[in-house]
């Protein structure tokens, strides 16, 4: 448990991680929100804790703000319905099942049905969404042409990034984007993309994201920024 605390205006008390990167310039945020709400701050050795507490105060408005906004996250249990890449996807318990079953209905939605441990139902339930939304992104990825291709493509639980584009070469996602729209998160995936030939927000890199993308760019980012909190709700 974190001895250090960040109090918020109404009197909750969000424990705060720090940890020391070698190599780091800035000292960089990373609030959580879900069951164990918590910020994660990362900073330069050179810096002082004393310097990162600093900086949360100067953030104390936008952490307020994130915390006071992030929905409560719900729980899944056999019988419930999601959202997932578009498809409605109810969830069903087996125990007499090791390994989970993705079956398409004749009514055209899906069942995924989940057996193991049922305390472990909610995890199982997790690693199969990452692994579906990974295969997604590739198959995305390889519809491009080969300059824009990454090295390495990985997952992440991000509070405040869907995605990002690193200069070695890494592309980093959002796993949970795979309870928004398809398109919008084609478009996330598109924008990273970008990112290879532009690394900034300029008039440049936003011809290349519709290039990628095609129509409706602003409308996914809309919904992004009207509905991204949602997708932390679930799992």
């Amino acid at each position: 448990m974190s001895s250090i605390e960040f109090i918020t205006s109404w009197g909750e008390k969000i424990p705060i991680f720090i940890n020391v990167r070698r190599g780091l310039r800035n000292i960089t945020l990373r609030p959580r929100a879900g069951d164990n709400r918590r910020i994660d701050i990362s900073r330069p050795w050179v810096a002082s804790n004393a310097t990162a507490m600093k900086f949360v105060e100067q953030k104390r408005r936008w952490l307020e703000h994130f915390f006071m906004n992030a929905p409560k996250k719900s729980h899944l249990k056999s019988g419930d319905i999601f959202r997932f890449l578009d498809k409605d996807v109810i969830v069903v318990y087996d125990e007499s099942i090791r390994a989970n079953k993705f079956v398409l209905n004749d009514d055209g939605n899906y069942t995924l049905y989940v057996g193991g441990d049922i305390r472990l139902l909610e995890s199982r339930v997790r690693n199969f969404v990452k692994s579906e939304l990974l295969k997604e992104i590739k198959i995305l990825i390889r519809r491009t042409p080969r300059e824009f291709w990454p090295r390495r493509i990985c997952l992440r639980d991000t509070s405040s990034r869907w995605g990002s584009c690193s200069t070695t070469g890494t592309m980093s996602f959002s796993w949970r984007l795979a309870f928004a729209p398809y398109d919008v998160m084609r478009y996330v995936v598109m924008h990273e993309l970008s990112h290879v030939k532009h690394m900034d927000h300029s008039p440049e890199f936003w011809v290349q994201v519709r290039e990628l993308y095609g129509f409706g760019v602003e409308r996914a980012k809309r919904w992004l920024n009207q509905n991204g909190a949602t997708l932390h709700q679930i799992l």
